[in-house]
């Protein structure tokens, strides 16, 4: 019996100064992190690690997941 094989594609992008927008944008929003953490599905740690760009990748969900809790669009895009 076949097996349905999958294929996956991992395309990284530099975003230089992510984590500065998503402060900026933070801090014009009137909620507190923790309100804005707990959005977007995450802990304020992780929010903050994000900001202070401590974590090597973001991925793409969590990253479109900040811009729909903050209402921003950070610009950044994908060629394909």
């Amino acid at each position: 019996m076949p097996v349905n094989v999958q294929i996956e594609r991992v395309t990284r992008i530099d975003a230089p100064g992510i984590g500065i927008k998503i402060k900026q944008a933070r801090e014009r929003d009137p909620r507190s992190v923790e309100e804005l953490a707990r959005s977007a599905n995450m802990t304020r740690a992780n929010w903050y690690r994000i900001e202070r760009e401590e974590n090597d990748v973001l991925p793409e969900i969590t990253l479109r997941k900040i811009e729909e809790v903050l209402g921003v669009d950070f610009g950044v895009q994908f060629d394909d």
